[in-house]
């Protein structure tokens, strides 16, 4: 099953949902389609031929917090953070590096974390930058915003790219 873009009333992205969650949307008189592409899928039942829209927009406004709470610090997102690059030598990424290693004192959170290829994070192992003279190509900072979760969108809909923000 594919995936549908869901936005508030307000045009912002919300969430992607699936074909089916956003045809009950659409039938339920809770959302209206926005785009649906030039040559759609089709929902059928015993009476009824629905499109699936590429893009739904709800009717009524789901408030969101003013100020969302940091992402949770995974593997995941910090490799998503990094673009999955090494922060040592900016190749593929695989795993993730305390800066200041926990052994040392440094703390597990997203201003300590980089992503690392397993190389440089076998070689850095417990020591500080200073003591191998190694830079770091980023300052780890925490992701801001609430549009920091869209960077994992792997090929999005062509459609979408008007309603999903520019940078994250």
């Amino acid at each position: 099953m594919g995936r549908v873009l869901l936005l508030n009333a307000t045009y912002e992205p919300l969430q992607l949902v699936s074909e089916r969650r956003a045809v009950v949307l659409v039938l339920a008189g809770r959302a209206e389609p926005v785009v649906t592409p030039e040559h759609p899928s089709v929902c059928r039942s015993a009476t009824i031929v629905v499109p699936i829209p590429s893009i739904v927009r709800l009717h009524s406004m789901v408030r969101l917090p003013t100020k969302m709470r940091t992402p949770p610090l995974t593997r995941r997102s910090i490799l998503l953070r990094d673009d999955y690059r090494c922060a040592y030598c900016e190749e593929h990424a695989d795993t993730i590096d305390h800066v200041v290693p926990r052994s040392r004192g440094g703390r597990h959170e997203w201003t300590n974390v980089v992503a690392s290829c397993r190389r440089h994070n076998m070689l850095k192992s417990d020591r500080l930058l200073d003591e191998l003279g190694w830079r770091i190509r980023i300052q780890p900072r925490v992701p801001e915003g609430p549009w920091w979760r869209w960077r994992h969108v792997l090929d999005p809909d062509p459609l979408w790219e008007p309603y999903l923000p520019k940078a994250s």
